[in-house]
């Protein structure tokens, strides 16, 4: 009933209705004010004004009297502090990617990516037809904050690096800068997982050995410079089918919101979260051919080492999941929804993309 209301609610007709009435609308309604911690660093520009752009809508669509003041990372509080924060009502709501609190407990990495997970589509589909919504939130309610999806990155590349990876004994020892659930699968093929600076990470290639570092997408990459530490451009990036990213708000400031202002909040919040997804595809395109211009080599991972990375990703699940219920009952529902959708994908996405993909090169 959760997600039905939410899709129902959750429209892009219902933002722009909310905005033409807004002027009689505002009238009875009472100003409020809020403010949203963005949890990525200005360079990462789609992630941060996907969260610019919900701003902008709730208040639009209330004619000003509900305002939200989008503040960058670490302006009020950092990026590993965010979730904290919103649970004590230090803001009251936030914006970020919940693979950032793996260490505090894996299962949130399922409201954002996880290795051999859900494509951007798919993901969509979990949580708002599946079983998505319902338990992200379960998970989410102890620590007081209620989640919206707030973008997607879609597919990502598999990171950069110094030298080819043609084996998977090529991982071996292999210092990259990675964490999360992709730390732990790739530590357990032989990589010694690494924590660094971004705006560090020339002097960390150049002075401590580092030799890989797992990126996002082509643009991201490009904004961040990562292809002036490495070279070799690795796809799939198989730890992330597309990363969600997500709003935060709150449980006691949600409830204390009119109804009227909670539909807008949950329409802004999809409306930004498509917009900020097509973006993304249009921009990756152009960046990957800018890279590869440069001279960025874009590679493919070899077959081996895909199957040693899924082959151990299935085992890190199993731990994770002996460990804790909450872990299990979502990997469950979320790789059974993957499951029951490959079938249809493969068929139908996957066989067109892989025909055009054949005739295109033909043609070139």
């Amino acid at each position: 009933m959760q997600r039905r209301s939410f899709l129902k609610r959750a429209s892009l007709g219902a933002v722009a209705g909310a905005a033409v009435s807004a002027p009689a609308f505002a009238q009875d309604m009472p100003s409020v004010s809020w403010r949203l911690s963005s949890g990525f660093p200005s360079a990462l520009d789609l992630r941060v004004g996907a969260a610019e752009n919900f701003c902008k809508f709730v208040a639009e669509s209330t004619g000003g009297k509900f305002n939200i003041r989008h503040f960058p990372d670490g302006e009020v509080v950092a990026a590993a502090d965010l979730m904290e924060a919103v649970s004590t009502k230090k803001v009251e709501c936030g914006h970020v990617s919940s693979r950032l609190y793996y260490a505090k407990n894996p299962a949130f990495s399922f409201d954002a990516a996880v290795p051999f997970g859900l494509n951007a589509r798919q993901m969509n589909a979990w949580m708002s037809e599946g079983e998505g919504l319902r338990l992200t939130r379960e998970l989410f309610k102890p620590e007081k904050i209620i989640n919206f999806p707030l973008g997607n990155t879609g597919a990502q590349m598999g990171g950069w690096y110094v030298k080819e990876i043609k084996r998977t004994g090529d991982l071996k020892d292999l210092k990259m800068r990675v964490g999360g659930l992709a730390g732990d699968v790739l530590s357990r093929l032989g990589v010694v997982p690494q924590q660094a600076d971004l705006a560090k990470l020339a002097e960390l290639f150049e002075k401590e050995g580092l030799q890989a570092v797992a990126g996002a997408g082509a643009y991201e990459d490009a904004k961040l410079g990562l292809n002036k530490v490495a070279k070799y451009y690795y796809a799939p990036g198989w730890w992330a089918g597309g990363e969600q990213l997500s709003l935060y708000i709150n449980d006691e400031v949600w409830n204390q919101l009119p109804k009227h202002y909670q539909a807008v909040v949950q329409s802004a919040a999809l409306a930004a979260h498509t917009s900020a997804t097509a973006r993304f595809d249009a921009l990756n395109p152009q960046a990957l051919a800018q890279l590869t211009s440069n001279g960025a080599q874009v590679r493919a991972f070899p077959r081996s080492i895909m199957d040693a990375a899924f082959e151990a990703s299935q085992q890190v699940y199993k731990d994770l999941s002996a460990k804790d219920p909450r872990f299990k009952a979502l990997h469950d529902s979320y790789m059974g929804f993957r499951d029951s959708e490959m079938p249809w994908f493969r068929l139908t996405e996957g066989a067109f993309g892989q025909y055009l993909g054949v005739a295109l090169s033909a043609r070139s």
